[in-house]
């Protein structure tokens, strides 16, 4: 079995050996004349039309002319004749065909006289074709997928495609495919003409365009599949917000606040959007401070998606990652709880508070102290918080390693700490406030709640909320 590789490096050797050939670039279907004019046919004189289908392979006979007759070979077919049914006398042999994709390749024109080449002509044709999917008029928020191919794809050295106005796309070279550029999410806006330009390489009659118009039916919008993706995430201060592992054209990340997330209904009407992000025009919104997208090991310009999150206890709650994927969006939901610890400084006692967002994944909250023996009285002003209280002055009794400690109703224990120490000249010593994120996650199917789980929800793409 040949690679591709091997077949490109033996067709560039083969022209290599060549004194003279000529690129020819043409649409699909539509005819081109190749050249070959020579001395009048006479007696051992003999002119031969071969093929090179795809530029690899044996070389085929087309036809062939001597003085008396035409005769056909195997590779020719009704959209290939000569120019002038004449050639014996008129002395030109131009091969006049209209191709399709299949017949790109190498075409030679061979003179020869008792058998021994007097004269040689080659083309290298290589056949252009350009194609959009959806077909148009294309549904609101499709991935249009524009693709230029030229067969064989050694006869150029680039394609492009440009937008309406002249902006050049970013466009990527897929094997087997072609040239290919994306519109993510494409609204009515995006209509207009688009052109694909081809650049042939060696000796080539110039660059070739073709133009696709596109029409966007607003009062349709595209379907769209939800595949399952599950994931886990660890807790830390720079929490990184993974998403489905796709190579994907969009990503889009929505919000969901503590205050709408009451566990078992969440209010999904109350998603903002916080992140948006279209690898192919380039663009990115954020419209939440403190998340930008991760770096390596992904990369979101190769369509890698996740997000390094930098959180506050105000930013708990539900996050949902959509990746879009030509027809195809995924959804990986994930709830996530802050915790965080603050010391407050009274006349007469010390509180050490222990917020939490999601309280309705806490099955208990408590503190304790490193020294094990020593009870800690704790107490509660409402969901979402436990606190406890040391007495001024500070003392080295009271002073060690408190931690304020979450079980989740899945057995999972979340821990944060702060340590007070002996007062220098008179002040309470104590470290800064500490934060830290719980990722517990909410499996819809059980109602129960999964510590390092993520579950996608049924849901359907929303606007920029």
């Amino acid at each position: 079995k040949v690679s591709k590789q091997t077949k490109f490096a033996d067709a560039l050797l083969f022209l290599s050996t060549l004194d003279e050939y000529d690129v020819v670039v043409v649409r699909e279907n539509n005819p081109t004349t190749l050249g070959c004019a020579g001395n009048k046919l006479t007696g051992d004189m003999s002119i031969n039309w071969m093929v090179k289908p795809g530029n690899v392979g044996e070389w085929k006979l087309i036809l062939s002319v001597n003085e008396k007759t035409t005769f056909s070979g195997g590779a020719w077919k009704e959209s290939i004749q000569l120019v002038d049914s004449h050639s014996q006398s008129t002395r030109d042999f131009s091969l006049l065909l209209s191709p399709k994709e299949e017949d790109g390749g190498l075409y030679t024109c061979l003179m020869k006289h008792q058998k021994r080449k007097v004269k040689e002509i080659v083309y290298l044709l290589a056949v252009f074709t350009v194609s959009l999917y959806p077909a148009p008029p294309v549904p609101q928020n499709s991935i249009l997928r524009l693709i230029g191919r030229v067969t064989p794809d050694i006869a150029v050295t680039k394609i492009t495609w440009t937008a309406p106005g002249g902006l050049l796309m970013k466009t990527e070279r897929k094997p087997n495919t072609g040239t290919v550029t994306k519109l993510p999410l494409v609204q009515k806006s995006d209509g207009g003409t688009y052109t694909c330009t081809v650049y042939p390489q060696g000796n080539s009659t110039g660059v070739l365009a073709a133009t696709v118009n596109l029409t966007v039916d607003a009062d349709k919008v595209a379907p769209f599949t939800n595949h399952m993706i599950h994931t886990g995430t660890e807790a830390q201060k720079a929490f990184l917000l993974t998403c489905p592992s796709v190579q994907g054209d969009c990503v889009k990340l929505s919000w969901l606040p503590s205050n709408f997330n009451r566990g078992k209904y969440p209010d999904y009407k109350k998603m903002k959007l916080v992140y948006k992000y279209d690898r192919w025009r380039g663009s990115a919104q954020r419209k939440k401070a403190g998340i930008r997208l991760a770096g390596l090991p992904y990369n979101a310009k190769a369509g890698s998606f996740s997000f390094q999150m930098s959180l506050d206890l105000s930013d708990g709650g539900i996050y949902i990652c959509q990746v879009f994927l030509n027809d195809n969006i995924f959804l990986q939901n994930t709830t996530l709880s802050v915790l965080k610890v603050k010391t407050s400084n009274y006349s007469s006692k010390l509180e050490l508070l222990c917020r939490f967002s999601e309280p309705h994944q806490v099955y208990r909250a408590v503190w304790e102290h490193s020294n094990e023996s020593r009870q800690l009285v704790s107490s509660s002003r409402g969901p979402g918080s436990i606190s406890t209280t040391l007495p001024l002055p500070i003392t080295s009794d009271v002073v060690g390693r408190y931690t304020c400690i979450l079980q989740l109703k899945n057995g999972q224990i979340i821990r944060a700490d702060t340590v007070i120490t002996v007062p220098s000249k008179g002040e309470i010593s104590f470290v800064s406030d500490i934060l830290l994120l719980l990722v517990p996650l909410l499996h819809t199917h059980t109602h129960t709640h999964i510590y390092r789980y993520t579950h996608l929800q049924d849901l359907k793409p929303r606007g920029d909320e």
